[in-house]
């Protein structure tokens, strides 16, 4: 059936297409907002005549937008160093087309009318669609248990302490937490207990200004597996939906098991700081790589890797948290944790895939497909007709190129990828069907959408 041109339909042909477990040389069609049908090979002559842009991939991979699942976007409060607008530019640039923001900004986001005004700022300045989580606190428990969950992604609870002293540590809040919630619990697991004394021991060995390579020594592994294994034993005895965030020791992941999601209650996210670094880059790159948990040994980053390929961890996301770099300054205890990730974390996973530490369909499972499956996003995070035009176009055999500091778009300013080399880089990302980014330049705003969590 013949169908009429629409001035808002783009054609992307002559592409490698990865999605749902394969490769395909192949082309799809954008109308409006969606994708409105795609295929192998060429387009016959009634696809290529609706089409009022063409694009020659010139055999480039097309994927699904990626969905970052776990990110600090600062704003409210903490403006100085990012915002919504800012971290969001980043995104696409990165091929990141849908993000989640956690609640520990200034003010926290523990009130459903906090995470409103934060969707509303959100449909103001971003460029990337949007989601965010509320946040547990010791006594919240009731906004928790009226939130709407077809509009807020989940629930993050801190087991540990990190920026923005979010700890909850009443037992009975915990417990009462995991039976009641009828949502995602998204776990920030180190014992706090533990981080406290491995805290004391460091400064016992090295006094007041202990050097950032201790820091996983305070961040101990004791202090991750004694909190993932709480989580995980109170989840499995309540039924709950747990999703352990950022496992950084290859000692958690007895925890979980191998399986396509569905098939899970429990899952587990890792971030491309762990797959990339480890604590042999401390000496070298310092306070940029400190977060929190902390980076570990060599070993702990092989046993991720492994882990992903088999389907013990889940998701791939980059707690994005940027600081600036002069509050990177100090030492293990003063210097602040977190870095930014997102511009620079699907072309760090393509040139993974590119080296055979992993596959193209894995990074795509773990960076698209799963998020939108764990967290029930409406017609997201995959090649599928009907589905949102969410959609990055990518050169993963381009020429070696070195991460510099004029490159990134965070207000930050700086990444801890700097001085590395990537072979994989976004040419262009589509969100919602509009062409947001295009050859190393924002294209102008897109309509940005709330997700949607349909559980």
């Amino acid at each position: 059936m013949d169908h009429a041109k629409t001035p808002d339909s783009t054609l992307l042909h002559n592409v490698r297409m990865v999605n749902e477990g394969t490769l395909t040389h192949g082309w799809l069609l954008i109308e409006g907002q969606f994708i409105a049908a795609l295929g192998p090979g060429e387009p016959d002559a009634d696809v290529s005549a609706r089409a009022a842009v063409v694009v020659n991939g010139n055999g480039r991979l097309l994927l699904p937008g990626a969905i970052d699942e776990h990110v600090h976007f600062r704003d409210p409060g903490l403006t100085h160093k990012a915002d919504m607008a800012t971290e969001s530019r980043a995104a696409v640039a990165g091929g990141v087309t849908s993000f989640i923001d956690m609640p520990n900004t200034v003010p926290m986001s523990v009130t459903r009318v906090a995470v409103e005004e934060k969707m509303a700022r959100a449909a103001e300045v971003s460029v990337a669609n949007y989601g965010f989580f509320i946040g547990a606190t010791n006594d919240n428990i009731a906004e928790l248990l009226a939130a709407d969950y077809s509009r807020i992604a989940g629930v993050k609870l801190f087991l540990g302490s990190s920026t923005g002293n979010m700890l909850v540590d009443s037992e009975s809040t915990i417990s009462r937490l995991f039976r009641e919630v009828p949502a995602l619990i998204a776990v920030h697991a180190e014992d706090e207990a533990t981080v406290k004394r491995c805290r004391a021991e460091v400064i016992s060995t090295y006094g007041d200004e202990p050097p950032i390579a201790a820091h996983p020594l305070i961040r101990s592994r004791e202090a991750c597996v004694k909190a993932t294994r709480l989580a995980v034993e109170t989840a499995r005895a309540t039924g709950a939906r747990l999703h352990v965030l950022h496992i950084s020791t290859a000692s958690e992941l007895e925890f979980f098991s191998p399986g396509p999601v569905e098939d899970k209650r429990i899952t587990a996210e890792t971030c491309p700081q762990y797959l990339i670094f480890s604590d042999e880059d401390y000496p070298r790159l310092g306070a940029r790589i400190k977060c929190n948990p902390a980076i570990k040994s060599a070993a702990d980053r092989a046993a991720l890797l492994q882990a992903l390929a088999s389907g013990v961890i889940d998701v791939i996301a980059t707690d994005h948290a940027p600081h600036l770099l002069r509050e990177k300054e100090g030492n293990a205890l003063t210097a602040v944790s977190g870095m930014p990730m997102i511009q620079f974390s699907l072309p760090s996973m393509l040139t993974l895939a590119r080296r055979g530490v992993m596959t193209l369909p894995e990074v795509v499972e773990k960076m698209a497909h799963n998020p939108a499956k764990i967290f029930g996003i409406d017609r997201r995070g995959f090649l599928r007709e009907g589905y949102y035009a969410d959609l990055t176009l990518v050169d993963d055999l381009c020429e070696p190129f070195e991460v510099t500091s004029d490159m990134v778009l965070s207000r930050c300013g700086w990444s801890p990828l700097e001085g590395g080399t990537l072979t994989a880089k976004v040419e262009q990302t589509w969100v919602n069907g509009t062409l947001v980014f295009s050859n190393g330049n924002l294209t102008g705003s897109a309509p940005a959408l709330p997700l949607l969590f349909r559980r």
